[in-house]
């Protein structure tokens, strides 16, 4: 079984009707929606209004993958729950981070580089899978469109990915890194950029797909139960 949490700051619920009628369960459940059509996913939500921001020790240490969503909200979030976080992908949880998450703290300090980027309202975006060998480009047509999306624009001030998986281009004439891969000690990281609250993006089958797709991606290969400098034995005498 893969182990899912998915994190939403739930603010915008609750101050946009717009927002709320689109979400009427939170945007952290339209996003577990799409990821529990999966048997093997056990897919559980948190929000920023929660205890530790719903992301306790106890629950960092059930997941095998966390999905960011955050806008309003980064500042709220407190440091000693990002260190937490941090933790525990350097030692090998997944993390999924989409949309307006690149501004989180957790994105950043992971980056490590300002992950700014340009940004206007409402254009029909068409999203290209540049690397369809990848794992998490699988079933995904060489190109879909989402009617109505939020245009991020270059440059996008990150660390050049691993792994480029998916290029935008927004019918406004902006093209934007839309779906990149990076690890992180033991960890696996994936920024995907559709997302915002008022778009059209969480319904389109091929997003809901790329969502599932990142999710057995970014799932641990190692874990490990913390990042030490251990003594080694040498293997031969000098």
């Amino acid at each position: 079984m893969l182990r899912i949490t998915v994190w939403n700051e739930n603010l915008h619920e609750k101050e946009s009707p717009e927002v709320a009628a689109l979400h009427p369960n939170g945007l952290h459940e339209t996003v577990a929606a799409a990821l529990r059509t999966e048997e093997d996913f056990v897919v559980r939500t948190a929000t920023l209004d929660q205890p530790e921001c719903g992301l306790s020790e106890e629950v960092l240490a059930e997941t095998d993958v966390l999905f960011w969503w955050g806008h309003m909200g980064h500042d709220r979030v407190p440091d000693e729950v990002v260190d937490r976080v941090q933790d525990h992908v350097l030692r090998g949880m997944g993390l999924v981070v989409l949309h307006s998450g690149h501004f989180s703290k957790i994105f950043r300090r992971l980056c490590g580089t300002p992950c700014s980027l340009g940004w206007h309202d409402d254009a029909r975006e068409r999203v290209f899978t540049v690397n369809p060998a990848h794992p998490i480009a699988q079933g995904i047509p060489a190109h879909f469109e989402i009617p109505n999306e939020e245009c991020y624009c270059e440059p996008f001030a990150i660390p050049e990915p691993d792994e480029l998986v998916f290029l935008a281009w927004f019918s406004t004439g902006e093209v934007f890194r839309a779906g990149c891969c990076f690890h992180r000690g033991y960890g696996r990281i994936f920024y995907f950029q559709p997302g915002h609250e008022t778009a059209q993006s969480f319904g389109v089958p091929a997003v809901q797909q790329i969502y599932r797709n990142a999710a057995r991606w970014a799932a641990p290969v190692k874990q490990v139960p913390e990042i030490d400098c251990p003594w080694i034995a040498p293997l031969e005498q000098g």
